[in-house]
């Protein structure tokens, strides 16, 4: 079913799209709620002539709520995941898990407002994530995902092992070039001996 937003409903449109919506999403909830109408033909045409005062609340909003944003823009998060070799995660990182940090930090961001356009994120690293705050006003937050200390202190016990190993080969390998060097030198001194 057709139905026309009246007010913004996160992860489906903004007020005055009109959007296609499964039937009972649309009659039990949106409509009774206030938040959509029926597309009907005089729906759409009232919608139409409404559309400048829709706009200009919008706009009104968005000004309050870039207030909030340049607080936002550029804000650091970091969150700790446990990841296994080559930095893959065992998991992913979610737009829950962000909100989180954003509210450690004391923001109070929706989780749904957080846009992963590809999905969870499955690798340390760095990323740049938009957050819509308000249909008009996005804002990009920078995303590190570090390794947890139990991974930290793995990743360090693997490097310490993989040194120690490459330590020992290298003396093996010298010992060895050592008893090759004296093992002729040997037998020619016992050559003689024999005749």
């Amino acid at each position: 079913m057709k139905i026309i937003l009246t007010q913004e409903v996160l992860g489906l449109g903004d007020p005055g799209e009109v959007v296609q919506v499964k039937n009972g999403y649309g009659r039990n909830y949106l409509i009774p709620q206030g938040m959509a109408l029926m597309a009907t033909n005089k729906n759409i045409k009232t919608l139409a002539a409404e559309r400048q005062r829709i706009e200009a609340g919008q706009a009104r909003e968005a000004e309050k709520v870039k207030a909030e944003a340049a607080t936002l823009a550029g804000v650091q998060v970091k969150v700790e995941a446990r990841a296994g070799e080559g930095g893959k995660l065992y998991g992913s990182v979610t737009n829950m898990q962000i909100a989180e940090a954003l509210a450690a930090l004391g923001f109070d961001i929706d989780r749904r407002r957080i846009i992963m356009a590809e999905g969870p994120i499955k690798k340390l690293g760095t990323y740049t994530l938009p957050v819509k705050l308000h249909p008009q006003v996005v804002v990009d937050i920078e995303l590190e995902v570090a390794p947890d200390a139990e991974t930290a202190a793995a990743k360090a016990e693997a490097d310490a092992k993989a040194e120690a190993k490459a330590e020992a080969e290298v003396v093996t390998e010298a010992v060895e070039a050592t008893e090759e060097a004296e093992a002729p030198a040997e037998e020619e001194a016992e050559e003689p001996a024999k005749e």
